[in-house]
């Protein structure tokens, strides 16, 4: 029985890895029935997971517990699919700007919690003598944050937008602020080189493991 399970689940794994290489040859029916079929699934996930760890606990349960408060999300998800009709769908809008704000909100908390006060952590952490100390070689240590410290602050020189307008109308920086803008845009170059080459090295190992099961079901259906 597991074999026969692991025979089947081999058999469509190797139809829509080929299904995806013949992009190789263009963009055929073949490829856009696996692009539909792997739309299809995920969606469906995650339609499942909303019903079965949103809508079922957050909802549903709260209601039949004749909880009053779960009232309000309720209403607002009912309000946003007035949406759909023009006349109507100023009602959603109380909703919508909620959404909004809330997520406006949880985004810029995120970035200054999860990327920035990190950021600033490690770039100022390596000048730090005890831990700098402690290290295998502290000055090779010391001498990487120095170069973490200054890539991060020319990287927002890079990013200086506050400058002024010439008589013709393009934008004017000091001399200083857009050498070192030049020189951030450098490290700018050189970081989404090496996260380029990480998506490819990515692709590159699935595309290999692929391949190697393809090549491993193969042998086993002529072995058998």
């Amino acid at each position: 029985m597991s074999i026969g399970i692991e025979f089947i689940s081999a058999l469509i794994g190797l139809i829509l890895t080929l299904l995806i290489f013949s992009y190789l040859i263009g963009d055929s029916p073949l490829f856009r029935i696996a692009v539909y079929l792997f739309i299809g699934v995920s969606s469906g996930y995650a339609a499942a997971v909303v019903w079965h760890y949103v809508l079922i606990p957050k909802l549903f349960q709260p209601l039949a517990a004749l909880d009053p408060f779960a009232l309000i999300p309720l209403v607002f998800g009912i309000s946003l699919f007035t949406k759909f009709s023009p006349r109507i769908s100023w009602i959603g809008n109380f909703a919508m700007a909620v959404l909004v704000g809330v997520g406006a909100a949880a985004a810029i908390g995120g970035a200054l919690l999860g990327t920035l006060i990190p950021q600033f952590q490690a770039a100022t952490g390596a000048f730090d003598l005890s831990s700098a100390a402690g290290a295998v070689n502290p000055a090779f240590a010391l001498l990487e944050g120095t170069v973490m410290f200054f890539g991060t602050v020319l990287t927002l020189a890079a990013f200086h937008f506050s400058a002024g307008r010439a008589a013709d109308g393009t934008p004017k920086r000091p001399r200083l602020v857009e050498g070192l803008a030049w020189v951030g845009r450098i490290f700018i170059a050189i970081t989404l080189g090496v996260l380029f080459a990480g998506v490819y090295m990515a692709a590159l190992t699935a595309m290999i493991e692929r391949l190697s099961s393809i090549i491993n079901f193969i042998s086993q259906l002529t072995g058998l």
